[in-house]
């Protein structure tokens, strides 16, 4: 039965299913959510919360999408699957705001359903000799360890749910990097039992990344329907923030969708090299959030004095953005661009001054480097006989 199940391997390249697609509106639900909570929790205690749940929606959509590149998500057993984990996130998205409240036990039990369920659904889809199954029985054997510290999370309270729900987290970030290594299961090795569609893959990360950056442009229109009086600061604020979404859209996929599943189909061991692809982008979108914040927070006061949190959320946001690009980048044409060391360069010039200026002011200035790190990439690609494979300079 798995075998009628699997994705057809013929070496054309696998595209993003209509169920896929649907699938990924629970997380722009999911990504709404955490972007408002961290702009109505601007503390450290805050931002930890919130990339603590932000590596959850990952993980959970991580995983989701593993599941989808082995599987053909348009049979009837895997779309039901997905479909069923839609519900459950619905659920889970919507215990975001008050995951560190009230809501904490609703969330881990929503969360642990889908974690364990999709694993354990997996496992039973498949034949006992199937090159697959002791992957999943592994899979799962670490969703179960990490459902423990989840749970114990919800029960509990303040620090303590921090710390058991961070390390629930590690649980199932990092277990991959040593491939599901379990006591009398061993571990998987993840150039056979790994093996992956690298096109579908490389869409499936740069669809998420669409849906981060759609929530930039929503999080712009909503705060400036939201003004009372639109005066030319806030009409300013609102342009450099749609321009500052063009120019995250343009440094990232002036990067192919190509260059990134041709990566991985010639990698020696795909398995890892794709599981590296996850391990960047968890942080580039997160970045993007960073970034939809402080948008909001320049149109709601464009001409408000800089604080150290202000500064954070502005400059931090751009900075990450950059320096996970240049990982991804150094991932598919194994080289570091010099547009994105100067730019964070730039970056770090501008932290000093940004005390001297307004809100609007800063990003602007952050944008304006954003730009010049797009067109400077595109034209030295261009003027580079690696043009052709996308080689980055």
């Amino acid at each position: 039965m798995s075998q009628t199940l699997l994705r057809v391997r013929d070496g054309r390249g696998a595209s993003v299913s209509f169920s896929e697609l649907l699938f990924d509106l629970i997380y722009v639900f999911a990504v709404t959510q955490l972007s408002h909570y961290l702009l109505h929790h601007l503390t450290l205690t805050g931002a930890l919360e919130t990339l603590l749940l932000w590596f959850a929606v990952w993980l959970a959509w991580q995983y989701t999408a593993w599941v989808t590149n082995w599987f053909n998500p348009d049979t009837r057993p895997i779309r039901i699957l997905l479909f069923a984990i839609m519900l459950l996130g619905l659920f889970a998205a919507s215990a975001l705001p008050q995951a560190f409240g009230e809501r904490g036990l609703m969330f881990a039990l929503f969360y642990v359903a889908i974690q364990v369920g999709r694993s354990w659904v997996v496992l039973n889809l498949l034949e006992a000799d199937h090159p697959l199954k002791q992957n999943f029985r592994r899979i799962l054997g670490w969703m179960c360890i990490s459902a423990v510290f989840w749970i114990l999370g919800g029960l509990a309270e303040g620090n303590g749910r921090l710390l058991l729900w961070a390390l629930a987290v590690l649980c199932e970030y990092v277990s991959p990097m040593f491939g599901f290594r379990l006591p009398l299961l061993g571990r998987s090795d993840s150039s056979s039992e790994w093996t992956i569609e690298g096109h579908h893959l490389a869409e499936r990360c740069q669809l998420f990344v669409i849906v981060a950056l759609g929530e930039t442009i929503l999080i712009t229109g909503s705060s400036l329907s939201e003004m009372e009086t639109w005066t030319a600061p806030v009409l300013i604020a609102s342009l450099v923030a749609f321009i500052g979404s063009l120019a995250m859209w343009w440094v990232y996929f002036d990067t192919s969708s190509k260059a990134g599943s041709h990566a991985i189909s010639q990698a020696e061991n795909p398995g890892r090299l794709g599981a590296n692809f996850h391990y960047v982008h968890v942080v580039l979108v997160g970045a993007i959030i960073v970034c939809a914040v402080a948008n909001e927070l320049v149109i709601a006061h464009p001409d408000g004095h800089i604080s150290n949190v202000t500064a954070a959320v502005l400059l931090l946001g751009p900075a990450i953005y950059l320096l996970a690009n240049a990982l991804y980048k150094r991932l598919v044409y194994r080289r570091f661009p010099l547009s994105h060391l100067l730019g964070l360069i730039a970056l770090a010039v501008l932290t000093p001054i940004a005390y001297l200026t307004d809100l609007l002011m800063v990003n602007g200035l952050t944008t304006l480097i954003m730009v010049v790190v797009a067109v400077w990439e595109s034209i030295s690609r261009g003027r580079t006989p690696q043009q052709q494979n996308g080689a980055s300079v």
